[in-house]
């Protein structure tokens, strides 16, 4: 039986916890900062836990980590 190709994109955004969970970065960090107060852009800069609901998809993508 062939290997599962791993999602490529997936792979860049995601890491395994080791509670078997995903931790993922969080969104609107990436351009247009000048508008966004120092607060807003403070409070975007750490890792987020996948919800519940999204961990099944994405271990779908990501069959070997």
């Amino acid at each position: 039986m062939p290997k599962i190709k791993s999602n490529s994109g997936a792979m860049k955004r995601f890491k395994r916890t080791a509670s078997g969970g995903f931790k993922r970065k969080q969104s609107n960090k990436n351009h247009i900062l000048t508008k966004k107060t120092t607060k807003r852009k403070r409070h975007l800069r750490g890792a987020e836990q996948v919800a519940d609901c999204d961990v099944a998809m994405i271990s779908r993508m990501m069959p070997y980590s």
